[in-house]
């Protein structure tokens, strides 16, 4: 009899466990607000919903979540006011308060880095990293921000690419920093056909790595008061700090432009997919290998950018640099990760990394592609299963042929203290929140055959070097020129890419003085301009190169095509400006 007691004691306990079990999770799926009956258009997988938080707040870029569930979203190129806090008040997921604020020195337009540490929101602009004091229940932040770091980039001699400023921080009270790579590659003339990378780099000392700061400590300045904490890695706009092993992370950008700087090592199709843009665990004193190697997704190793040939590098010895844990295929263009340790998520989630892949500007003729939400599934520091699409949606019909045609471009992560993921975008500014509805026991395989399925469809599978170049059997003359060395930038459409590359649809510039016109191909254009009201700084290189003939075919098409039907240019034209140059520079 005793032992008959002491069982039913037992199951009753049981019994009492899964009760309360059962109990938490309803009433934690009870906490949460309805989807939208569309899931705000995006695939999530079964069990999923999603509901638009808020849409058409400005160019979204990295946003953070507060305890109490405010959302803080940091816009691109808002100089004062560039700061967005959004409340859901009565609690139907929806933003019900939306505030600009925001007073501080925004001297570009990236607008990229905001997360919460240690009861300050840290936001990044292009050349300074702020804080500000949160203060409970306090949605609009007026106080003063405090300076953090400074980057004198404007007067950087080695120039400006690749400035993204995304943040993240350790367990021990330090910020890790980002400073890109001035140009694809280490040259002396930057991004200019046949000219050689330099060896040794001498832009290593102070580009192309990760810094580690002092997150408490102000007036610091880039890069002298930092670590140099990582080295040889072109550009980041994603990293995170894993809890779960206590290591850096990071999403890698790799190189543009294979084929149509080195057209006799490179086909058009292999510059679309390669090189891989790369998920690297980091620690410190680690070398990815930049500028001299990328990584190559299909034959797992890296390879010497053609750039280094001939050099004395030996190729075999891109094996001594750090490796990926994953090569993603090339120019999806990946903008934050996010490792997720919220328990609303079935356990598949637990610890594993989401990845925002924004989707590619430089994969013409070929599809744009990326554009979607992936997740690595993780254990011990390595991923434990192949990776997964989990949101998709965003990029409208396929196949997209221009950057400007896709209606949403997913750019940052965060997680809510529910454990609700949230997402942005950079055209619309809209957030999404997705939240787990089912049955988190009984999650597995089958439950992710409907975003599985999306890995076939043209922005993410690997395109066919035929069926798929966009540009086949319908390309002469000035179009076919402007294919090959304009389009990847500014696009087969001529309305650029938001924030990177400006447009030339009924722009003055093209349309206006011919001259000047004339002297960007022969010369490139470096520095701030101004293009239809918008402010652009980046570098276009020159294309000299072009005979003069080729030069009045690719223009006269661009201001037939993209200036109203504008006159043309003549070889002659081209050829006084030529001269002209040749005069001044005697």
């Amino acid at each position: 009899m005793k032992v008959f007691f002491q069982n039913l004691r037992f199951f009753r306990f049981v019994f009492l466990l899964l009760v309360l079990y059962v109990f938490s999770q309803c009433s934690t799926q009870n906490d949460l607000p309805p989807g939208d009956p569309d899931n705000g258009g995006l695939v999530v997988p079964n069990g999923f919903e999603v509901v638009v938080v808020a849409d058409s707040i400005g160019s979204a870029r990295h946003m953070a979540v507060n305890d109490n569930g405010d959302i803080y979203v940091k816009l691109r190129g808002g100089k004062p006011k560039g700061i967005v806090g959004l409340r859901d008040v009565n609690k139907d997921g929806k933003a019900d308060s939306i505030v600009y604020f925001g007073n501080y020195e925004d001297v570009g337009n990236y607008g990229t880095g905001m997360r919460l540490y240690r009861g300050y929101m840290y936001f990044s602009t292009a050349g300074e990293v702020y804080r500000i004091k949160l203060e409970p229940g306090k949605l609009v932040l007026d106080a003063e921000p405090e300076l953090i770091i400074k980057d004198d980039y404007k007067n950087d001699p080695h120039g400006y690419e690749h400035i993204a400023k995304p943040i993240t921080f350790d367990n021990e009270g330090h910020i890790y920093l980002q400073y890109g790579a001035p140009g694809d590659v280490c040259q002396v003339l930057n991004r200019i056909p046949g000219e050689p990378g330099e060896f040794p780099c001498s832009e290593l000392e102070e580009h192309g790595g990760i810094w580690q700061f002092d997150a408490s400590k102000k007036d610091q300045t880039l890069q002298k008061d930092g670590i140099h904490y990582a080295t040889g890695i072109r550009s980041i706009v994603g990293m995170d700090w894993n809890t779960a092993d206590n290591t850096l992370y990071t999403v890698v950008h790799g190189r543009d432009d294979l084929a149509r700087r080195n057209p006799l090592q490179y086909s058009k199709w292999e510059s679309a997919i390669f090189p891989s843009e790369e998920f690297l665990r980091i620690n410190k004193g680690d070398n990815a290998g930049w500028p001299y190697f990328y990584y190559d997704q299909v034959r797992g190793k890296r390879v010497l950018n053609p750039e280094y040939l001939g050099l004395g590098i030996e190729e075999e010895s891109g094996k001594d640099y750090i490796q990926p844990l994953i090569g993603f295929p090339g120019h999806w263009a990946p903008n934050d990760i996010l490792f997720y340790t919220g328990d609303q998520f079935p356990d598949h989630y637990k610890n594993g990394a989401f990845i925002a892949f924004h989707g590619s500007t430089n994969r013409a003729p070929y599809p744009q592609a990326g554009y979607f939400i992936a997740f690595v599934p993780f254990k011990d520091g390595q991923p434990s299963g192949e990776w997964e699409v989990f949101a998709d949606g965003f990029i409208g019909d396929e196949p997209l042929a221009n950057v400007s045609d896709a209606p949403y471009r997913p750019m940052a992560l965060a997680m809510g203290p529910d454990g609700s993921l949230y997402l942005s975008e950079t055209v619309q500014g809209k957030i999404w929140r997705v939240m787990y509805k089912g049955d988190k026991r009984n999650f597995g395989k089958a439950d992710l055959e409907v975003t599985e399925a999306r890995k076939e469809l043209p922005h993410i599978r690997t395109p066919d070097e035929e069926i798929d170049n966009l540009q086949k059997g319908i390309i002469m003359g000035g179009e076919r020129i402007y294919a090959t060395y304009c389009a990847p930038c500014h696009q087969r459409n001529g309305k650029g890419a938001e924030g990177r590359f400006p447009p030339l649809v009924d722009t003055d510039w093209v349309k206006g003085d011919k001259a000047r016109l004339i002297g960007v191909i022969l010369n490139g254009l470096e520095g701030d301009i101004t293009v239809n009201g918008v402010g652009y700084n980046g570098i276009m290189p020159r294309h000299d190169f072009l005979s003069d003939e080729e030069i009045a075919e690719l223009l006269t098409f661009v201001r037939h095509k993209f200036g109203d039907g504008a006159d043309g240019i003549t070889a002659r034209e081209v050829q006084n400006q030529r001269n002209k140059n040749l005069s001044i520079n005697q």
